[in-house]
């Protein structure tokens, strides 16, 4: 990798966790600002969270594929510059919302510029080669799980200056970025290998239907959706659980999420590169989701609350997955469809993050009267996950096995007709 492309990786990962950092800043503080500008107390709010944490992912949802079509027509360069501006304006707008509806609007923005994920992974995928490519989603994985351990404790230490400081922390990183940027990025697409812009390829629906474009693997953007939905348990269920079960307090649950984090950023940063160098993209993602299937359903089985913190490092070892997945269906991709591609990914997460929280919260709720007689229906939503990951690994070795099958097709034709010349 040459020193410009080294530059050019190290930025964006310095975005994606700042990017994370300015999602997670604000955790602490949310529901005392919902408190704040809806005038009631933070019980009586809470019903207000939903509607102020959904906008997120529904933009993202949206504007994902918008932004990597953008990026495959003008460059990767000015749309990452542009998102990492619009969002660092936001946190300031943000700052000053008086209202609900106004926090509701800047959130929304906030996904909308939050979509610059999409460009700053066609820009990792452009850099990459079929032998880093792996190693080098992986790092994207890190550089989250970094800001996702950051970006909480920031906000609770900023908190304590006041309520909204966080967001302007938050805007000072993303401003500081972009300025960073504009001095060392350098543009990955040449203008030859770009493309015309389609609208039609630009909207989340469309951009789904571009699926259509990687016949060899279109299988694995479904596995990739079931396993999003399956950790959806884990990302929003946690603290429920361990609060309900284990009798966990609040600094309990920022303790053991702030390990997930750091055991995940691990993992796809270190050791993601060499577990797939050494069993391939397709063993790796085998055995990524065999352990996301054990430990899903081992959480919801576990009777004490210090074996959470067992399960969490081989929980860390399912992050092979994704960087596994993506490195398959990106090498096949042409430079110039990146951009949409990693927006199918991103529109695919979205989704999952708008329907998961709900379904496996709703999983939850329903299982509390079951749990106050036995408390292993506590777990009901990580059996469920543990389920979903079964049928994910099912699909995804029936996927590899169609592929395989037609390879020695291909391979027993070009034989016959060898046999024939000669």
């Amino acid at each position: 990798m040459s020193e410009k492309q080294t530059k050019g990786l190290l930025f964006i990962l310095i975005t994606i966790c700042i990017d994370s950092i300015g999602l997670g800043i604000i955790i602490p503080s949310l529901p005392s600002l919902i408190a704040d500008v809806t005038h009631l107390s933070i019980t009586e709010s809470s019903k207000y969270s939903i509607p102020v944490l959904i906008p997120y992912a529904c933009m993202q949802f949206l504007f994902s594929p918008l932004i990597g079509n953008l990026s495959d027509r003008f460059g990767r360069r000015p749309i990452i510059l542009m998102s990492l501006l619009g969002l660092g304006l936001d946190y300031v707008f943000m700052y000053f919302a008086p209202s609900l509806g106004w926090l509701i609007l800047g959130r929304a923005i906030s996904g909308m510029f939050g979509a610059s994920f999409t460009s700053a992974a066609a820009y990792i995928a452009d850099i990459s080669t079929n032998e880093n490519r792996a190693q080098n989603f992986g790092l994207i994985g890190a550089a989250f799980g970094i800001g996702f351990v950051i970006g909480p404790a920031i906000g609770a230490a900023a908190s304590e200056f006041g309520l909204r400081v966080p967001f302007m922390v938050a805007a000072f990183l993303s401003l500081a970025n972009f300025i960073y940027g504009l001095l060392i990025l350098k543009e990955s697409l040449p203008v030859s290998d770009r493309r015309k812009f389609e609208i039609v390829r630009a909207n989340p629906i469309g951009a789904i239907m571009q699926i259509v474009r990687f016949p060899k693997y279109r299988g694995l953007f479904v596995v990739t959706f079931v396993v999003l939905l399956s950790n959806m348990a884990i990302h929003s269920v946690w603290n429920y659980y361990t609060i309900a079960r284990y009798g966990w307090e609040t600094k309990d649950v920022g303790i053991s999420l702030a390990v997930v984090g750091v055991c995940f950023g691990l993992v796809q940063g270190a050791l993601s590169g060499p577990i797939v160098k050494k069993m391939g993209e397709k063993g790796a993602a085998t055995l990524g989701l065999v352990i996301l299937s054990v430990v899903t359903l081992g959480i919801g089985l576990i009777p004490y609350g210090w074996m959470m913190y067992v399960i969490i490092l081989p929980y860390a070892f399912s992050g092979i997955v994704d960087p596994s997945i993506r490195s398959l269906v990106s090498a096949e991709a042409k430079s110039n469809e990146q951009g949409e591609l990693q927006g199918i990914f991103t529109s695919l997460m979205s989704l999952a993050e708008i329907i998961g929280p709900i379904f496996m919260i709703w999983i939850f709720y329903k299982s509390v009267p079951l749990a106050e007689k036995n408390s292993i229906f506590y777990g009901s939503p990580f059996f469920v996950a543990g389920a979903l990951a079964i049928i994910a690994l099912i699909l995804l070795r029936y996927v590899f096995s169609k592929i395989a099958f037609k390879a020695n097709e291909a391979l027993l034709d070009e034989q016959s007709e060898e046999s024939v010349e000669n």
